[in-house]
């Protein structure tokens, strides 16, 4: 029933975002929602609850995202913040195999960044700016899925693909850190237990996933490339 009411909501909320029409809000109506369940779940002492919702949440976002942009790229290209940039750079890495994504020289530092960057959010804020930020970076990649899926000859296949392991490897491992690092500074708002140390398996299972995602990414990105090349038929 939770995870129903979640979803519903996350769906509204890009419902109310493409209705709007303001870029920025968008990501911060997907939040809200997701917002106020983790933490209803944290006060209650489900940690665990806490994940899986989020895990549900980014794939509802990831689902809610790319079929609007399968449906309008033009109008999500617009809507998602750096939707449209990241979409050319991907489509460019499709077609030719090069750009960000297979030189491991330039991706490092992106991700290094956006990694540390996420986890100062959620440190600092409860997660409160850190989920934001992971609803600007999951609307770009699906509206990038979105747009490819919608110029394929397979756009079902094509979408499930271009969401590619080692970025869901990384989607479940922001999820880890933004509900465990987020939970000492709910706790103090909420006057409700929590201890960061109790969940130091957790912490070290996201900094493995992020690390199989560099490691993958590096492998495969070449050949996947490619792979969607022939998927789309190009």
């Amino acid at each position: 029933m939770r995870f129903t009411i979640l979803a519903s909501l996350t769906l509204l909320s890009y419902a109310a975002g493409w209705a709007i029409g303001v870029p920025a809000i968008v990501p911060v109506l997907n939040t809200l929602p997701a917002l106020a369940f983790m933490y209803a779940a944290l006060r209650r002492g489900r940690t665990s609850q806490a994940i899986v919702l989020m895990l549900g949440w980014a794939a509802v976002m990831g689902v809610g995202a790319t079929l609007m942009a399968y449906l309008s790229p033009a109008r999500t290209a617009a809507l998602f913040l750096n939707g449209e940039r990241y979409a050319a750079e991907m489509m460019l890495w499709v077609r030719t195999g090069l750009g960000e994504e297979s030189s491991p020289a330039r991706f490092l530092p992106s991700h290094a960044a956006h990694a540390a960057a996420f986890c100062a959010l959620s440190l600092a804020t409860g997660s409160m700016l850190s989920m934001p930020m992971g609803a600007v970076l999951m609307n770009s990649m699906g509206h990038y899925v979105g747009e490819l899926a919608a110029v394929s000859a397979r756009p079902a296949l094509t979408a499930c693909l271009a969401w590619a392991p080692w970025s869901l490897v990384r989607i479940v491992s922001y999820v880890l850190l933004g509900v465990v690092l987020g939970g000492p500074v709910l706790s103090r708002l909420g006057r409700f237990p929590f201890r960061l140390r109790a969940h130091a398996r957790v912490l070290a299972l996201a900094a493995g996933g992020l690390l199989a995602d560099v490691v993958l990414k590096w492998l495969m990105a070449p050949a996947w490339s490619r792979l969607l090349r022939v998927v789309v038929g190009w």
